[in-house]
């Protein structure tokens, strides 16, 4: 498979303006996103309505998106299922999120736990959440020294995110109903 992959042209992010559908591009290579089930999307509901209202009500710098391109380089742009910014966006993220949640399917798992959680990492975003709706379970991961080390296994537990300019709650309890 490496030999293969090594030889797959390599698209840009000017390409993948022009493409119809929803992508992901990696490393230059196009991942088609799968269409979310139901339970995928409540969940996405569920924690952007959560961390919504309480940044509305308490953090003005602060806000929660959904589902929006994050274009790293010319051969990289990801669109994390929910995410925290501590800055104006205007139609794409330039920069990167705070924390980024991806619900994780069966289809996304390898992408989601291998290929995305690298180029987090490497983009410097503090938090990566992986969300696993049929497990009732969260991995919370932060970034320590240019690595993410796993700080917490939530399933019917608050997790406190430590921002710069805030702290943000996060009751996953309220997430898997």
């Amino acid at each position: 498979m490496g030999l293969a992959r090594e030889h797959l042209p390599r698209y840009t992010y000017e390409d993948y303006k022009k493409w119809e559908g929803d992508w992901e591009l990696i490393e230059g290579i196009p991942y088609a996103l799968a269409s979310p089930s139901f339970k995928h999307q409540r969940v996405v509901l569920r924690i952007a309505r959560f961390l919504d209202e309480f940044l509305e009500s308490r953090c003005s710098e602060c806000s929660v998106g959904i589902d929006t391109d994050f274009v790293i380089d010319e051969h990289n742009v990801l669109r994390p299922d929910v995410f925290v910014v501590c800055e104006k966006v205007e139609d794409r993220l330039l920069k990167a999120p705070q924390i980024v949640f991806e619900v994780v399917s069966e289809s996304t798992s390898d992408k989601d736990e291998n290929l995305k959680k690298i180029l987090y990492e490497r983009e410097g975003v503090e938090y990566y959440v992986l969300v696993y709706p049929n497990l009732k379970k969260a991995r919370i991961f932060r970034l320590k020294d240019g690595k993410y080390i796993k700080v917490f296994e939530a399933v019917q537990d608050t997790y406190e995110f430590e921002l710069k300019k805030c702290s943000v709650p996060l009751d996953f309890s309220k997430v898997w109903e």
